[in-house]
């Protein structure tokens, strides 16, 4: 770990005062930290924001406001998110483990680095740590690489559960600057790596997330967050569904979802909302509406079972969230350790 100076800050003027390229504001530090020890991130300056007003868990009739410094597990836990957001406590409590839930905020979650091994590798090219590097993860061990929204330059995958869900639920993220505050739609919160992987969202370099906001909805209450991975803990997603559904008797009026796992950013299935919009909720029309999960995506070499699986843990997700408003239970959030398949294998399954 490289040297660096270290600032307190009691005000959130003060902190996005002291912001700037070369600082990096300190909250949980679960993955800041861990990349410092690496030498993938070196700030010239840390700057301690847990002293800041920026917590909260409320309910309004705009929706549910949440901030940036409020922890994963606090997150989960309350009885507004469980009752009326149930698909965003299940992505928190679907992350890392216990301990760093406790620890890592909100905010910090939203902006956690890539996993690419290759990212997190200082002897290797990374385009995303160094810019003309190269890409490593191209040709090398891709297996838990993005498919869609990728570029010639990166196929890193967006590593947040909880982006997922604030994405299809239309949620916004709320910055402030030393030049004022400003509202920011989740779904162009992040960017896509096109030529410039190093920029990884529209934050800049001296604004500060203060908290997020999830809009009231009929449809957030009955939502549920799928996650299929390697192992049933501490395991990023291969791909996972975040999907909410609104139904007036067995017709789908209302659909929201999102995939994760699969993209350089959170990826909202708009084609599968549509299609499924105004249809009977039965397998079918999940079957038709899920085909088109996957368009665009362009595998490689190690992921090649990704989108067939990202279509499958759709199908699943809406399956098992429709059986759920029909029985009229909302139990808990689910996530699946799968078999792991090689190359050649067709991948795990869902």
């Amino acid at each position: 770990m490289r040297p660096y100076t270290y600032a307190q800050a009691r005000t959130v003027r003060e902190a996005v005062r002291a912001a700037g390229p070369d600082t990096a504001f300190l909250a949980g530090g679960t993955t800041l930290v861990d990349l410092m020890k690496l030498e993938v991130m070196s700030p010239d300056r840390l700057v301690d924001i847990n002293r800041l007003p920026l917590d909260g868990i409320t309910l309004d009739h705009e929706g549910l406001h949440v901030g940036a410094l409020e922890r994963m597990s606090d997150v989960a836990a309350a009885r507004a998110v469980r009752q009326h957001y149930p698909m965003i406590a299940q992505a928190l409590e679907l992350s890392a483990s216990a301990q760093l839930r406790n620890m890592a905020s909100i905010g910090g979650n939203l902006l956690q680095r890539t996993r690419c091994s290759y990212f997190r590798d200082v002897t290797t090219p990374c385009n995303k740590r160094e810019p003309g590097s190269g890409c490593s993860a191209l040709d090398g061990i891709n297996r838990s690489h993005a498919v869609l929204g990728t570029s010639d330059a990166c196929i890193a995958a967006h590593p947040s559960d909880l982006a997922v869900p604030l994405v299809a639920l239309s949620a916004t993220v709320h910055l402030a600057s030393a030049r004022g505050t400003r509202t920011v739609p989740m779904e162009t919160f992040y960017t896509l790596p096109g030529a410039t992987p190093d920029v990884e969202n529209v934050l800049r370099p001296d604004e500060l997330i203060t908290g997020i906001t999830v809009p009231r909805s009929p449809w957030a209450a009955h939502s549920l967050y799928l996650k299929v991975r390697d192992r049933q803990s501490y395991e990023f997603a291969l791909t996972s569904a975040a999907v909410a559904l609104q139904l007036r008797g067995r017709t789908i009026v209302n659909a929201r979802i999102a995939a994760g796992g699969v993209g350089t950013r959170p990826w909202r299935l708009t084609a599968v909302e549509h299609a499924l919009t105004g249809r009977p909720a039965t397998s079918a029309t999940f079957e038709a509406a899920a085909a088109s999960a996957a368009d665009g995506a362009r595998p490689r070499e190690h992921n090649r079972f990704k989108p067939a699986l990202l279509r499958r843990t759709v199908i699943r997700a809406l399956t098992e969230l429709r059986d759920k408003q029909v029985s009229g239970g909302r139990g808990p959030g689910r996530s699946d350790s799968v078999q792991a398949g090689g190359p050649g294998s067709g991948g795990p399954h869902a």
